[in-house]
């Protein structure tokens, strides 16, 4: 086991166990990859307020996420193609997540499917739900997810249309990946992720391959696919899917205060301000610089919850000064699943929590409920540069 201080240390393990398609695949934004990189680097514009001779004894990073106790307020995003980062990705994740005592966040664009990710879970998990035009196929979906016990639902707003991502084209991305001179020779050098993947449960995805009249195998779901996604999903079949659902529900891809006063007067459990990791509209703000309007707009009728650019304890920190109640994190727990497996995403978890414990304390708390903007030193104009 190697010597983890951060998250980029798996970052580089990841990078050299894993495919390049795959690797490009989570380390990527769409277009010229502006929002992708602001996402993290407008963290390192809010400073932290140190304060000195406060009791630092029985702190705790203990909390809550739409009524559910966390370890801390971090949960594991939904991320299509974990199972391709590594043999049976989303199980391993899952497990860690659950015994770390964090939610874990299943993509309908899995690899490992509802029911084999709740075989192996003991506890239930969080399923995210991409909205497509077989509404037919939706609505087993959503019964699939009652019926596995998933604990709430995260319908994702920002994916009608898809964001073009020049290195997956490039690169052919596909789950198993298509056996090019390139992707071959590539291959070669990842033999341990490719005696793993011999012995995985699937290498397709397991939430539509079968369960869709028409797609049996991985050659018909990528027309399928591309033509699913719904331009047409508005409020009012976000409403409709609240209803088929029935339980509690977290709309990811907030980024703006309109739409998050929408979120809220339909009933939300939860929003999460994000903008899916700049993979969808570059050129949009950071998940951090909205949150402020956004917490001004809503703070007292939804739970706030943020994620895109999260790569440190401090960054979640900082997110939760500024007043959301949970955060998720994406490719900090891809990054230590390609390296180590199970024991990588535990390890990244760990990173993050002795990161938010540690300066948690330096700036004067005991208690993450206690995090404020007095905590922080933000720019005069972190979030008045520009006007609509």
């Amino acid at each position: 086991m190697p010597v983890i201080t951060n998250i980029n240390d798996l970052k580089r393990i990841y990078e050299r166990r894993v495919p390049r398609m795959f690797f490009d695949y989570a380390e990527s934004g769409s277009w010229t990859e502006q929002t992708f990189r602001e996402n993290s680097s407008d963290f390192e514009q809010i400073r932290l307020r140190q304060r000195v001779a406060v009791d630092m004894t029985g702190r705790t990073t203990a909390s809550q996420m739409i009524g559910q106790d966390v370890a801390m307020p971090v949960a594991l995003a939904p991320v299509g193609l974990t199972g391709m980062q590594h043999a049976d990705g989303e199980i391993k994740a899952a497990r860690a997540a659950e015994e770390f005592g964090v939610p874990f966040t299943l993509s309908t664009m899995s690899i490992n499917s509802i029911e084999e990710v709740a075989e192996a879970a003991s506890k239930p998990f969080w399923f995210q739900l991409y909205t497509m035009k077989d509404e037919d196929y939706i609505r087993r979906l959503i019964q699939r997810a009652k019926d596995a016990k998933c604990s709430a639902l995260v319908i994702t707003l920002d994916l009608q249309i898809l964001g073009q991502r020049h290195k997956d084209l490039k690169n052919g991305l596909s789950a198993p990946p298509k056996l090019t001179p390139a992707t071959i020779a590539n291959l070669m050098t990842k033999w341990t992720w490719g005696l793993q993947m011999l012995g995985a449960k699937r290498r397709n995805f397991g939430n539509i391959v079968g369960h869709v009249h028409g797609v049996s195998d991985t050659s018909q779901l990528g027309a399928w696919t591309a033509e699913q996604f719904d331009p047409a999903l508005d409020w009012g079949k976000v409403e409709k899917l609240i209803e088929m659902w029935g339980g509690k529900v977290i709309l990811k891809g907030i980024l703006d205060a309109e739409d998050a006063r929408m979120a809220a007067k339909l009933g939300a459990d939860a929003i999460v301000v994000s903008n899916h990791g700049g993979r969808q509209l570059d050129g949009a703000l950071s998940s951090i610089r909205m949150l402020p309007e956004i917490m001004d707009a809503v703070g007292n009728d939804v739970e706030v919850h943020l994620d895109s650019g999260i790569r440190s304890g401090q960054d979640v920190l900082k997110a939760l000064a500024l007043g959301a109640k949970g955060t998720m994190i994406g490719r900090a727990f891809v990054y230590g699943l390609g390296a180590m497996g199970q024991k990588g995403v535990t390890a990244a978890l760990e990173v993050i929590q002795k990161e938010l414990d540690t300066t948690m304390a330096l700036c004067g708390e005991r208690s993450v409920e206690a995090l404020g903007r007095h905590n922080l030193l933000i720019p005069e104009d972190f979030g008045g540069r520009w006007q609509a």
